[in-house]
């Protein structure tokens, strides 16, 4: 006795339920259903268009499938499992609407080609939705970083207290990733604009179809010019993960930071309500749980761009059941993804920041110790000198619990007779960071032109 799959001809044998269950993946691809029918539509137009279909046939099958889309977005098609992926499950459909007629659907066609373009079409109608909220954010951000041009925070490497800058600068740096982040995405687009349709199970067909009129239906710039590469390429997948996980990474160490600055020791940021909860035990508690999930979703999507590039490692060509695993992960990430950006920039554009707690923070250090250095270099002290004197103070006024503006002259020019009556203007925070002019610095000027250039490149 023969399988009932629409592939069963030369099979006897009907496998186990548990084993369909196994193999099958509509309980994922499913999510493609719309980019199916969308690719279904274009190429039985094609077909028509090359006479390889009578128009009569052609007419039928778009009613039907128009008919099926329709009652897609009317949440009343059911998928099986018997039906394995989501193809084989709108032919099915298709079928009972049209009668048999449908089968001449996946004339020039194999599912190989079919779920290739399926999966270009997904990814192509998401990668701007993710460029748009990226977008989103770097407008936040320069929103903000305007507002905050002259706020003051300290700048730390090792975690430990730096030189003071501008807290406008600080979040210009969240900027400039995102830019590189949209960039990527941006070049991502290229790899996903592209069409396999057409390639067939691996090798092209014998019927005199029309890829360029095909990708012209369905908004494609290009078409795979090789027919083993088309339906085995999951490049523009890979590449879509990487970037993900690029920018969760980029996410994640700014929510790193958010974590630190909106606790008691910092105190340098008040996060909304809408953005934190509270504990169940200790009723004071406001936690950042926003910043510290989107923190952890990093690793999810890690997991996901690891777990397809060991799929993809030493996987012969063509086509392989193996690729059943490139989409779980991928639309696992866009569901990750798009939200935390959400979240990410409701959770920063209703911050506050405690300007007076974050200038305190400059002031209470030896933040400006540099400054120090760089004024005994204008006086004709090698720097390395210098600082070595500078050095000396530091230990001396961790000694005796005073900071460098708070030691008196003579106390500053027993270290060095070239320190003058100036100096206390040079220690002040806010002036460290205005005279840091260099471009790309944290001078209030600099950091104006970079919100300057951010605006013309988002078009503002």
């Amino acid at each position: 006795m023969s399988t009932k799959k629409l592939w069963g001809g030369r099979f006897q044998q009907q496998a186990s339920e548990w084993v369909d269950q196994f193999g099958a993946s509509i309980s994922f691809d499913q999510l493609m259903a719309d980019e199916d029918i969308e690719g279904s539509l274009a190429h039985v137009k094609m077909l028509g268009h090359t006479k390889i279909l009578k128009m009569d046939d052609v007419n039928q099958i778009v009613a039907g499938l128009v008919g099926l889309r329709e009652d897609l977005h009317a949440g009343k098609l059911e998928f099986t499992v018997e039906n394995e992926d989501i193809h084989m499950n709108i032919e099915a459909l298709l079928t009972e609407r049209i009668g048999p007629v449908a089968g001449k659907l996946h004339t020039a066609r194999s599912r190989n080609d079919q779920v290739a373009t399926d999966f270009h079409l997904y990814l192509k109608n998401r990668l701007p939705k993710v460029i748009d909220e990226i977008t989103t954010l770097q407008k936040t951000l320069v929103e903000m970083a305007e507002k905050n041009v002259e706020t003051i925070m300290p700048g730390y490497t090792h975690l430990q207290h730096a030189q003071p800058i501008s807290y406008g600068h600080y979040l210009m740096a969240y900027y400039q990733m995102l830019k590189r982040d949209k960039e990527r995405f941006v070049f991502n687009m290229q790899h996903t604009d592209m069409l396999p349709l057409g390639a067939a199970a691996l090798a092209g067909t014998t019927f005199p179809i029309d890829r360029e009129y095909t990708a012209k239906e369905l908004g494609f710039a290009q078409v795979y010019p090789n027919s083993l590469d088309a339906v085995s390429d999951r490049d523009f997948a890979l590449e879509f993960l990487s970037n993900s996980s690029i920018l969760m990474m980029h996410l994640s160490r700014f929510c790193e930071e958010i974590s630190m600055w909106v606790s008691h020791e910092f105190k340098y940021l008040e996060l909304s309500d809408a953005y934190t909860t509270g504990s169940s035990i200790m009723p004071q508690k406001k936690n950042p749980d926003m910043a510290e999930l989107i923190r952890g979703k990093s690793g999810r999507v890690y997991g996901h761009l690891i777990g397809l590039l060991s799929t993809m490692k030493s996987l012969p060509l063509a086509y392989n059941k193996d690729l059943q695993e490139d989409k779980e992960g991928t639309f696992d990430t866009v569901k990750t993804l798009l939200p935390a950006l959400k979240v990410f920039n409701g959770m920063l554009k209703t911050a506050k920041p405690n300007v007076e707690r974050m200038k305190a923070a400059t002031e209470n250090d030896f933040s400006n110790a540099t400054e120090l250095a760089d004024y005994l270099a204008t006086k004709g002290i090698p720097f390395r000198e210098a600082h070595g004197i500078v050095g000396q103070l530091v230990l001396k006024g961790l000694e005796t619990h005073q900071n460098l503006q708070d030691m008196s002259l003579a106390d500053l020019q027993a270290a060095s007779p070239k320190i003058e009556e100036d100096v206390y203007h040079d220690l002040k925070s806010e002036v460290a960071v205005e005279r840091r002019h260099s471009l790309g610095g944290t001078g209030f000027d600099q950091v104006r032109l970079q919100i300057k250039n951010a605006k013309q490149e988002l078009g503002e």
